[in-house]
């Protein structure tokens, strides 16, 4: 009802102001909504979704668009300065942006964040137009079997997220697994781990644990140390230099593309979404780097690999979408809804019925990138201004929005007391040298793993032969295998090759 013949116009017309002025609006409120701790980028689109319902089509595919990409990005700007992400898709990013900051160089992290975000959108959009079709048909191969060992595959880079000790790695991934289980089985309809609590049986929500094991153990952490209470948040001057930082990614463009390529393809799989695709592409990286020691201390390879992914896996998520009309994550999963809404159908038959449309989201995907350098460039500098407060001031705030932002998700003030409670947990896990990143992931794989273990267990009869004879599944083993003894194997290596020298 929505479309008639305002789609059938020229690529030029997404330039016109009543498309442009809410486009670059919605951009701003991403930049906030994704700077915000415990907001994320699923919850802006949900946001801006019905505000487009009486608004020119184009006009609302350019607010969703300019918004989950602009907000998957500001994520990345408390998880740099505060050491809190501010979206799912930017926990990655805690691992060495906030430890850049600590040395000064928090400006220069979120710089390169900034330019790696513009080039894998770009890259994730590209691949988008090309390879849609038969990416999308690689996916669908993807039954309970190879979902499984995805997740399986994806939970084992706890092992490189553990700063060297896979031991205590293991423990926060399989504690965030049984975080997972908590709640009413799907498949038994019988509460687990509930102990009696009407709460509990609805399941422990991401968001909050997630702000609890980074940001409230951060305020634990500082209200510890009085004398840090009133000295400035950040230090470092905030000096913006597009030309140098370009320099810089130039001389790691292949762990831009390669973690690109890992970021649209790992997008390309219903489900998976950016915050996977982060993970996925940070532990590839570690794993291939030649100075794996560095990642987690501030390397720069370490904030490039998770910003590249994160943002071409955007991009990613739309294949599926687009083609076979299945959500690649939750943003594209209100995008079908707001798709259905103004009167289209996703799906194969879109692309000849709906050229110009199809043409017109392409054509709005990429320019975003290009509004995303200076929207972003501004996001930087009125959130680095802010926190050159002392730290006792913006402590308060984090306080604030991580009580909003848990009490948001479920309007609960029961996500409150979760948020609370690992906040507990998070700063015990400081203490104890646990890193908290392994738990999350252990958190967001867990349902994952569990319902394609039991599917598929349930279409076998208990067979497990079939999860390991498609050439896919056994593929993704290799793949564990590699992860958890690469070190091992390349040792054995270096030993036969001292030996025959």
């Amino acid at each position: 009802m929505f479309f008639g013949g305002k789609l059938d116009m020229p690529l030029l017309n997404i330039f016109q102001l009543h498309i442009l002025i809410p486009w670059i609006l919605s951009m701003a409120v991403g930049i906030l909504v994704g700077g915000t701790p415990g907001l994320t980028a699923t919850m802006a689109v949900a946001l801006i979704v019905p505000i487009t319902y009486y608004m020119d089509p184009l006009a609302g595919f350019a607010m969703i668009l300019g918004v989950s990409f602009t907000s998957i990005f500001a994520g990345d700007i408390p998880a740099t300065f505060l050491r809190i992400p501010g979206t799912p898709a930017s926990a990655a990013a805690v691992l060495d942006g906030f430890e850049m900051s600590k040395k000064g160089k928090g400006s220069l992290a979120l710089t390169i964040d900034l330019i790696c975000s513009v080039i894998g959108g770009f890259i994730g959009v590209i691949s988008l137009i090309i390879i849609a079709p038969p990416l999308a048909k690689f996916a669908l191969q993807f039954t309970h079997f190879q979902y499984f060992w995805l997740g399986v595959f994806g939970l084992s880079m706890s092992a490189v997220l553990s700063r060297g000790n896979i031991v205590r790695g293991l423990i926060s991934a399989v504690l965030g697994l049984l975080v997972s289980t908590v709640g009413i089985d799907i498949t038994t309809g019988f509460p687990r781990f509930a102990f009696g609590n009407i709460e509990l049986m609805g399941g422990i929500e991401f968001i909050p644990v997630m702000v609890g094991l980074f940001g409230i153990s951060e305020v634990f952490k500082n209200v510890k140390s009085p004398d840090r209470l009133i000295e400035r948040t950040i230090h470092d001057k905030i000096n913006i230099s597009i030309f140098e930082t370009l320099l810089i990614v130039w001389e790691r463009k292949w762990i831009v593309l390669k973690a690109s390529f890992i970021g649209t393809c790992v997008g390309a799989l219903p489900g998976a979404g950016a915050d996977i695709a982060a993970w996925v592409a940070y532990g590839i990286e570690k794993k291939t780097s030649k100075k794996p020691e560095e990642f987690g201390k501030g390397c720069i390879d370490g904030v490039i690999a998770p910003t590249s992914a994160n943002n071409a896996a955007l991009g990613g998520t739309w294949i599926p979408a687009l083609v076979f009309g299945v959500p690649g994550d939750s943003i594209t999963a209100i995008v079908l809804g707001a798709m259905l809404m103004y009167g289209l159908r996703p799906g194969p038959l879109i692309f000849q019925q709906s050229p110009d449309l199809i043409k017109s989201i392409f054509a709005i995907a990429l320019v975003s990138q290009i509004f995303l350098l200076p929207v972003g460039v501004l996001g930087i500098k009125a959130y680095s201004w802010i926190l050159k407060l002392p730290r006792n001031v913006i402590m308060v705030f984090v306080l604030i929005f991580s009580v909003v932002g848990s009490y948001a998700i479920r309007n609960s003030f029961f996500d409150i007391c979760i948020m609370l409670f690992f906040g507990v947990i998070g700063y015990i896990f400081e203490n104890l040298n646990i890193p908290p990143a392994p738990m999350i992931l252990g958190i967001i794989l867990g349902p994952m793993i569990e319902d394609n273990l039991r599917v598929g267990l349930i279409k076998t009869g208990g067979n497990y032969l079939p999860f390991l004879t498609n050439p896919i599944s056994a593929i993704l083993v290799l793949l564990i295998i590699f992860t958890f003894f690469s070190s091992n194997i390349s040792n054995i290596f270096r030993i036969i090759f001292r030996k025959n020298k």
